[in-house]
């Protein structure tokens, strides 16, 4: 049986907190985004072309989830990502694989979702994923550096639960 990491609070931006094996993983960066509300609805930002953040835009997609699905762990070797939860609330993981990292076999744990807005940045190489934690099925807007390519994805896959991360999806009673 994998031992599993001990997460400890090591990353907050008012109430959005971070919870990791160790430090925030190098090159993972995660901010709390303004919802602006009034009697015609709100408005929230997500991304931005002058945002310290942006490197080049390859594309936008939505994904959904359904409750109690995981969808993990994969990672890319060229594509960063800019995930968003639009709809629902979502437990995202991360797990630095990357040999050369200074947080190599951190484990990182964000809960993104409509009443917590926030941005995660993943840079490349860093395996990640999520479980829709809400009722109802979560949306989930990406914004990443390159497009999809569909001779040549940018995508490679490990198995969410039968791996050597020392990270258990099942959810924490208490």
């Amino acid at each position: 049986m994998k031992e599993i990491a001990a997460l400890k609070k090591v990353f907050a931006d008012e109430n959005l907190i971070v919870r990791g094996s160790g430090a925030l993983i190098d090159g993972v960066k995660v901010r709390r985004d303004k919802v602006l509300p009034d009697e015609r609805g709100r408005l929230g930002e997500i991304f931005r072309c002058d945002d310290k953040w942006f490197e080049k835009f390859g594309q936008t997609y939505f994904t959904t989830t359904y409750p109690g699905v995981v969808k993990a762990w994969h990672y890319h070797k060229k594509q960063t990502d800019h995930f968003y939860v639009i709809k629902g609330l979502v437990k995202i993981a991360l797990y630095d694989q990357r040999d050369n990292s200074p947080t190599c076999g951190i484990v990182n744990e964000i809960y993104l979702g409509e009443h917590c807005p926030g941005l995660l940045r993943i840079p490349p190489g860093v395996l990640h994923g999520w479980m829709c934690v809400s009722t109802d099925e979560a949306y989930i807007i990406n914004v990443v550096s390159e497009p999809y390519d569909y001779a040549n994805p940018d995508e490679f896959r490990t198995d969410p639960h039968d791996n050597d991360i020392p990270y258990d999806w099942t959810r924490k009673d208490g």
